[in-house]
Parts: structure tokens; C-alpha cells; sequence
């Protein structure tokens, strides 16, 4: 057995944190990920550090943040990706599924990229490429389902994004995607470490489950949406954020300024339903692990990009800082090597899962980035991690209210900072778990408001000393 492990790192795309059962979320079916937690680790306050599926994945993918590697935006081009320090500690390095890389199949380190990306890019401010999943469409005489064709279906205005997969299961983004992860499984003959990751498109929408799935929910209690305040409350950039969703069919999701509870349970079901989906993807990954004889040298990742509101506080998908948004489930299992239920309450950011499995590869981590190791963390080690964690948006092409916008997290305050606007948030999640009650005008906490704005600044000031090897490193290349 090599003393590197194999690595598999799952990442979905707009998956919120109550959709595990395992996780206490009793509405889900997940049997294959309650496995995974049950046999693994946890950690239960992982943050993004971009609510925007590329700025977060390039964040991810360089252990820096987007004012450091500069993608603010999707479809800006990547500058570094520690995939390469994988590959130079010898993993055969393998993609499958979405990265949202710019180039979209750039090698950015991998020996084999499989690219399968977005569900719906039928926008003509998007850019054109032909993917894996869009060439096996074809194969198969379909056209793809996308805003374009949703929206020839007479009810498409009341859906808001919610479908039924109406083509083959094995068409389906999720499946497509974990059944070509798994034949590579089953196919490729060399006997080195690898590291494979694997990227599901969903639950990102269209919210598009196969009617199976969706039967588990359609008639199931589940959460409702957090509506129980004035919506007009709400800084003027994120006001302006829900008129570009209701002007805005988004991913063919069309936001309505008053869904009805019927509505707004359909979007849910069929949401759940679609990351029941995709847990059934992560059984079948599992089960072709064993089948090749790795499952026990294989550590298993999963987690992802960010979440989707889902119409709580008024707020269709991301693009926000809302907890929906920016908390995501993150679970790291290895039987043997890493506690079986183990739960880290530590803060942490996405972007230290890179560094963490450099560090599990004895692979060289860049003593330039900003992402920290969780090594041990999850070994048991330490029970620390950061003070506090950053999320940052700019110059977004949907969430134009603002030209950056800053989230900080220290212990059970959260502030929102608008750099254009003296209008902001600040919530203590100990009190207030669900955001309904913004201090920012709350005179008695000028104080805790002030500090966490200059907390803002030493970051900025902090991250420009640890990065200077980065930049000096992209100006070499």
C-alpha cells in the first residue's frame, strides 16, 4: 500500500448545509453520505470565501483569496491551481465532471480532464464551449434542458426553476457525470496515488430531479422559508438583488416577489430530491472505489462551492451572504486514519481543503498561501481554527448594487460590509440563528460593528504580507 493515499475530492455546485440527514436534518434521504459522516469527520462551521461558483472554486483551487488570485467573476481566467504540486509529488491527476476553470478545459495540472460544466448556458452573454455531457446529448438526439426550452412550457412563470428530469436517467448531469468517474475507476491500469476530482453539476438549477427522487419529498414536511420580516428592511443592494431575480429568469429560475407556500414547498422537494440524486452518485463512487481494491487507501472529500437561499430572506440562489449561501456541509472520511463521527466546531474556510490534502500527499504546500492545513484538525491534534473567516463578492454582473461587498464571522457575530453603502448587516448567530434581526443601527453595539470593520482591514493588510510570494511567483510564469 503507498504511504500517499488516494485522494477523491466530490464537489457539488450550490449545495446547502441542511441536506444530510446525518448532519440532524431529519427531512433528507442521504443514506450514502450518513455513511460517509458516520465513518469520517465533519466540520460543522465551513465557510466559502466567494458566494459565486468560479471566484469560490478558483479561491479553492489556489489557497488564496479572489482580491488576491483576481477572479471576481465566473469565466475570468485562472492563474494557479495546486493540482500541479500533486502531480509533481507523483498522483496521477484526474477531473471529472466541473471545475467552472477558466479555460474551461485548461490543464491547470491535471493529466485528464472529463469536463462536464453548467446545466444551462443557453444565455447569449455566456460564453460557447461543447462540454463532455453536451457531445453525449447529442449523441443521443437531445437537446439539452435549459432556460430556453423551460420556457415553452406554459407554467414556466410559477415553477421557479422546479422540473423533472424528462430525458433517460443516465442523460442527467449528476449521473453522467459520477458514471464516467466511475468508469474511469474501472478502466485505468496505472497503480500510482490518485487524486480524482469529481464535480456534480447540481443541485445547482434547474432544480431537475428524475420523478423517483422527487416522490421521496413532493409530500414531505420540510423547512420552511425564513420570509418573517420586512423584506424592504434589507440594505439597498441586496433590494436591488431581488429585482434582478424577478426581472431575471436565472438558470431558468423565475423568482416571485410572493410564492405561494405550495410553491415554495415544490421548489424545496424537488431541490432535496436532487441532492438525494446525487448522494445515490456517492454510493456508486464508494462502491467503485471497492471494486478497484483502493477503499481503504482512499480519502474521500466531499463538500461544496457554496449554497442557495431557496427563497429564504427573499433571496433566489446565492450572490449573497446570507448563511444558506455561505455555510456549506464539509465531510472528510478515512477509516482508520481519521475518527469515525468525529465533529469539528472550529471555524474554517473552504479554501483549506486545498492545503489539507497537499499536506495528506506530502506534496509541497506554497508557503505564500492564504488556506491553512486542517490536518490537525481532523487527527485530533488541535481543536483551533481561525478567529475568523472572510467572504467576498465584487463587481458581480447579477449583484450590481455593490461594487465589493465583505462578510466576516468571529465567534457568534457576522457583519456585512458594503463598501459603496453606510447601510450594512451585523447578526449574533448564537441569538439569532436565522438572520432576522439586523443590528447594524443597534447603537449599543457601535463598538462590536467598528471592530469587526477593522478587523476587515487587517486582513487586506495581512493578506498582502503573506502573498507577496504569489504575486512575485505570477510574474515569473
Amino acid at each position: 500500500m503507498s504511504e500517499q493515499p488516494n485522494i477523491v475530492f466530490i464537489i457539488t455546485d450550490q449545495q446547502r448545509l441542511d441536506t444530510i440527514a446525518a448532519h440532524g436534518h431529519a427531512h433528507m434521504s442521504t443514506p450514502h453520505l450518513d455513511k460517509l459522516v458516520n465513518n469520517g469527520a465533519t466540520f460543522e462551521n465551513m465557510y466559502i470565501t466567494a458566494p459565486v461558483c468560479s471566484p469560490s472554486r478558483a479561491s479553492l483551487f489556489s489557497g488564496t483569496y479572489p482580491h488576491t488570485n483576481g477572479v471576481f467573476r465566473n469565466d475570468e481566467p485562472w492563474s494557479y491551481c495546486w493540482v500541479k504540486e500533486l502531480a509533481e509529488a507523483g498522483y496521477r491527476c484526474v477531473n471529472v465532471g466541473k471545475m467552472h476553470t477558466w479555460p474551461v478545459e485548461g490543464a491547470f495540472g491535471f493529466h485528464e480532464r472529463h469536463v462536464t460544466e453548467n446545466k444551462d448556458r443557453d444565455h447569449p452573454n455566456l460564453p460557447f464551449y461543447l462540454d463532455n455531457w453536451d457531445k453525449a446529448l447529442r449523441t443521443r438526439g437531445v437537446y439539452k434542458p435549459s432556460r430556453v426550452t423551460y420556457r415553452n412550457n406554459k407554467d414556466h412563470q410559477a415553477q421557479m426553476g422546479s422540473y423533472v428530469w424528462a430525458h433517460d436517467e443516465d442523460l442527467h448531469p449528476d449521473v453522467f457525470v459520477s458514471d464516467t468517474a466511475c468508469w474511469w475507476l474501472e478502466r485505468y491500469p496505472g497503480s500510482e496515488p490518485f487524486f480524482l476530482q469529481i464535480g456534480l453539476p447540481g443541485p445547482h438549477p434547474p432544480y431537475d430531479p428524475t420523478q423517483e427522487y422527487l416522490d421521496i419529498y413532493i409530500d414531505r414536511d420540510l423547512p420552511k422559508a425564513t420570509r418573517n420580516y420586512d423584506l424592504n428592511s434589507q440594505p439597498e443592494p441586496l433590494r436591488e438583488l431581488r429585482q434582478n431575480h424577478m426581472q431575471n429568469d436565472h438558470d431558468a429560475v423565475v423568482h416571485l416577489e410572493n410564492p405561494s407556500t405550495e410553491q415554495l414547498h415544490r421548489q424545496r422537494a424537488h431541490y432535496y430530491a436532487n441532492c438525494s440524486m446525487i448522494d445515490t452518485q456517492v454510493g456508486k463512487i464508494v462502491d467503485a472505489l471497492e471494486a478497484r481494491g483502493v477503499l481503504d487507501n482512499t480519502i474521500i472529500i466531499f463538500t461544496s462551492d457554496h449554497g442557495d437561499c431557496l427563497n429564504d430572506h427573499g433571496h433566489s440562489q446565492k450572490w449573497n451572504m446570507f448563511e444558506e449561501t455561505v455555510h456549506v456541509p464539509a465531510i472528510v472520511s478515512w477509516p482508520g486514519h481519521i475518527d469515525a463521527g468525529l465533529k469539528i466546531a472550529a471555524l474554517v474556510s473552504l479554501m483549506d481543503l486545498g492545503p489539507t490534502i497537499l499536506d495528506y500527499a506530502k506534496a509541497t504546500i506554497p508557503d505564500w498561501m492564504e488556506a491553512q492545513s486542517l490536518k490537525a484538525l481532523l487527527e485530533g491534534k488541535t481543536s483551533n481554527g481561525r478567529a475568523r473567516v472572510f467572504t467576498e463578492q465584487s463587481d458581480d454582473a447579477i449583484m450590481t448594487g455593490s461594487k465589493f461587498v465583505i462578510m466576516v464571522r468571529e465567534g457568534p457575530w457576522k457583519l456585512v460590509h458594503f463598501v459603496d453603502h453606510d447601510d450594512g448587516q451585523l447578526f449574533n448567530l448564537d441569538n439569532d440563528p436565522k438572520e432576522i434581526d439586523n443590528l447594524w443601527k443597534d447603537s449599543a453595539l457601535t463598538d462590536v460593528k467598528q471592530r469587526l470593520i477593522e478587523e476587515i482591514l487587517h486582513w487586506r493588510i495581512e493578506s498582502s504580507r503573506t502573498t507577496q510570494g504569489f504575486i512575485q511567483m505570477l510574474g515569473q510564469n
